[in-house]
């Protein structure tokens, strides 16, 4: 998809960036004997590991909808995002820290000189992974006209908050262990240097439980950000034909894609045909507005509905030799992004009795449909049939 090339980008970007600094890091550690620098390693190391991840998420996240995944596979984006996780967690905190402890014990003399060299080279990777991934972040709050710490909190996708976290906690990381270098050669004591890996230990351990939280939130259905809600509001409140939102839920599908579910309240005289115009203009209003693509539900009810349509309708309306039980009419309105087009599949609202329609009746802010159209003028059952 068009819109996952920035992304794309900054993941083998950042890949390369750890790829690099990985196996210089390693080098230098086994030759001066520093174990923040072999932490270090083992933090590049576990990074290539989730750029990875994240490259497979990309991938499969792209998989268009089938008959098992009606809408589609973005949540997947997430799934790897949490690998990312447990990869920061388990290979980078974990050995950092194991390091630092068997550091402890140990004595080294050789110059850091190779060390410094490394750390400089490696900066200046790791920053420019991390002003790729502050480019994008810029972008992308440009276009939605918010600030760019804004963007970063609220953005759905969690491929370039990992990358964001992965190329910060790096420039931390080296600064630790420029730090440790330091200390060590200044005193003499290898204990600081066994400090400074157990610190960039500890910086990932906050790093993947942050990454951690963050994937779960999603996974498990994360509602659209307060700038989002109320500009979805204030669009389905505007349409023509609206008289009150009464609620509303939202859920992202992954980081391109967000089921809104509505219920709204129509004027007293609509009719079926009106009904479904004003679905089709909601749907077609959020599509425009919103940065990602809408699925659309709508629970359409009547803000102030006659009595007489009422009397009886808890317990169901006997019409003729027919009993009407309650139901509640959903209207369903998706419009999706195909190639460089745009496709909308909508679900035909039922009909609606006519106010004063003897074989119409209303129930719990839905109508059913008459018994014969012969009854009603010129309404007949509308049904449920796609358009």
């Amino acid at each position: 998809m068009a819109e996952d090339s920035p992304t794309r980008r900054t993941v083998l970007i950042a890949g390369a960036a750890n790829l690099f600094v990985g196996a210089i890091k390693l080098v230098a550690g086994i030759l001066v004997g520093s174990s923040a620098m072999l932490a270090e390693a083992a933090h590049s190391a576990a990074d290539t590991l989730n750029q990875a991840f994240l490259l497979a998420s990309l991938h499969r996240g792209e998989r268009p909808a089938d008959s098992r995944h009606p809408f589609g596979y973005g949540q997947e984006r997430y799934f790897w995002s949490l690998l990312a996780a447990f990869g920061i967690f388990i290979a980078g905190a974990g050995f950092s820290i194991f390091e630092g402890l068997l550091a402890l014990t140990r004595e080294h003399s050789e110059s850091p000189l190779i060390a410094y060299l490394v750390l400089a080279a490696a900066g200046l990777a790791e920053g420019t992974s991390l002003v790729r991934v502050l480019i994008q972040y810029r972008s992308e709050a440009r276009r939605s006209h918010t600030e760019i710490l804004d963007q970063v909190r609220a953005s759905p996708d969690l491929t370039v908050r990992t990358a964001l976290f992965e190329d910060s906690a790096a420039m931390a990381g080296l600064v630790l262990a420029a730090l440790g270098l330091a200390l060590r050669q200044v005193t003499g004591s290898p204990v600081w240097d066994g400090a400074a890996s157990m610190a960039i230990g500890v910086l990932l351990i906050v790093v993947a439980v942050r990454l951690g939280v963050d994937s779960r939130d999603y996974l498990i259905g994360r509602a659209a950000g307060a700038r989002e809600l109320d500009r979805i509001r204030a669009e389905i409140v505007q349409t023509p034909g609206v008289d009150k939102l009464l609620d509303l839920s939202t859920m992202y599908l992954g980081p391109e894609h967000l089921i809104v579910a509505a219920k709204v309240a129509f004027s007293d005289e609509i009719s079926a045909d009106r009904a479904e115009d004003i679905a089709d203009e909601i749907d077609k209003r959020l599509y425009d507005r919103l940065p990602v693509v809408p699925h659309v539900f709508l629970d359409p009810t009547q803000a102030a509905p006659s009595a007489q349509l009422f009397a009886g309708a808890s317990a169901g309306v006997a019409i003729g030799e027919m009993q009407w039980l309650p139901v509640r009419a959903l209207g369903l309105s998706a419009r999706k992004r195909s190639g460089g087009g745009e496709t909308a599949k909508h679900m035909r609202l039922p009909g609606l009795a006519r106010a004063g329609c003897a074989n119409g009746s209303h129930a719990d802010g839905a109508w059913t449909r008459p018994a014969s159209s012969a009854a009603c003028g010129q309404l007949s059952p509308a049904g449920a049939t796609p358009k």
